[in-house]
């Protein structure tokens, strides 16, 4: 038992040492996955706009619903900051259009089920029978560079926390 509680913690620091690899100001890692309605959507389609990539666990969640719908009903105010919002997780493209269809969601929601965006990115959960995405936010500069990495995100506050960062970073 002592072996195998070790190798688990092992397994959880490694895949949390991934996590730091990443910093403000590395240029994001790429990606191409489809959305709900099944149109790829690729990082460089955000050029020249703020970002703001949220990765969650699982769609029609409680936790999860809260957050998507607070980026649903502050969607104005973060396109008047020039911003794009994106969700990932690793539901499917069926999951993400059910989801986004019953709550309204005015953005899109990309399909990532196999976790390799997840993962480069460091918001992979990986217990070996159950892998999730964190829940993880990302705001991506016009050049294509993390600007903000939210490693907690409280799905009550984090929209208010995202658009107070993209005023600053934006200087107004």
């Amino acid at each position: 038992m002592r072996r195998f509680l070790s190798l688990f913690a092992t397994l959880v620091i490694a895949g949390t040492a991934q996590a730091a690899d990443l910093a403000v100001g590395d240029p994001a890692p790429v990606f191409a996955l489809p959305d709900q309605d099944g149109e790829t959507r690729r990082l460089e389609d955000y050029r020249g706009q703020w970002l703001v990539l949220y990765f969650y666990p699982k769609d029609d969640t409680p936790g999860c619903t809260t957050e998507a719908c607070s980026f649903r009903d502050n969607i104005n105010r973060l396109i008047a900051q020039d911003a794009a919002v994106l969700g990932v997780s690793m539901d499917s493209v069926a999951s993400h259009a059910d989801f986004a269809r019953e709550y309204e969601l005015p953005f899109p929601l990309l399909a990532d089920p196999d976790g390799e965006v997840v993962e480069r990115y460091g918001a992979l959960s990986d217990f070996m029978v159950v892998k999730f995405a964190k829940r993880q936010t990302f705001i991506i500069d016009p050049e294509g560079n993390i600007a903000t990495i939210y490693r907690k995100v409280d799905p009550d506050e984090h929209v208010k926390d995202v658009l107070d960062d993209l005023k600053a970073l934006r200087g107004n």
